[in-house]
C-alpha cells in the first residue's frame, strides 16, 4: 500500500479493493450523487469497478484518486486527490483537484485539508503546471473549498444540462502564495 501525504489526523493513501464497502457507502448516498448527475452507484460490483478504474489510472496516468482514511479510527473517509482529466472539458485534458466524502464526514473541514494537501503534492512533488476544478454552481460547499484552497473562478459552462463553475491555479501563482 502506497501512503501519497499523512497529515496529524488523516492518510491520504492509493485506492484499495478492500475499501469497497466505504466506496459503495460513499457513492450509493444520493445525498452524495446531488451535484454530480443524480447518478449512485447500485451495486458493490459498481463501487468495485470504480476502484479498478481508479487503481488504472495510476498505471496509464501516474495519478488519480486517493482513499481519506481516519488514523484515529481506520475508517474510510472519502477520497480525495488529483486525476488526469480526459472527459469532462471535451477540447483540451487537465489535472483536476477533486473531492467526496461520506456524508457523515460533511462540514468539518475534510475535504479543504485534502484538497489543499493535494493542491500542495501537485505542484511540489509532481510538478505539475496548472489544476483545475470544476463544481456544480450549486454546490455552495465545494464551491467555497476551491477558493479557499486558491483557485481563482475562471468562467461558469454547461456539462451534461448543468451550470458547471470552473475554476484554475497555475504553479507561478501558487508559489507566490506558499
Amino acid at each position: 500500500m502506497k501512503i501519497f501525504i499523512e497529515t496529524e489526523k488523516f492518510i491520504l493513501r492509493e485506492l484499495l479493493e478492500t475499501d469497497v464497502d466505504g466506496m459503495y457507502a460513499l457513492d450509493s448516498d444520493p445525498e452524495v450523487h446531488k451535484y454530480l448527475g443524480n447518478n449512485p452507484i447500485a451495486s458493490m460490483d459498481a463501487a468495485l469497478a470504480t476502484i479498478q478504474h481508479v487503481r488504472k489510472q495510476y498505471k496509464e496516468n501516474g495519478i488519480g484518486r486517493w482513499a481519506i482514511i481516519d488514523k484515529a479510527s481506520n475508517e474510510f473517509v472519502g477520497w480525495a486527490g488529483l486525476k488526469y482529466e480526459q472527459n469532462l472539458r471535451t477540447n483540451f485534458n487537465y489535472y483536476d483537484i477533486g473531492y467526496r466524502l461520506l456524508r457523515k464526514y460533511w462540514g468539518k473541514g475534510i475535504a479543504s485539508e485534502a484538497a489543499k494537501v493535494s493542491l500542495e503534492y501537485g505542484f511540489n512533488q509532481l510538478n505539475i503546471n496548472e489544476i483545475f476544478a470544476a463544481a456544480h454552481v450549486g454546490n455552495a460547499a465545494s464551491n467555497k473549498i476551491l477558493t479557499n484552497i486558491g483557485l481563482k473562478f475562471i468562467e461558469t459552462f454547461e456539462y451534461n444540462g448543468a451550470l458547471t463553475n470552473w475554476y484554475g491555479l497555475n504553479k507561478s501563482e501558487y508559489l507566490l502564495t506558499h
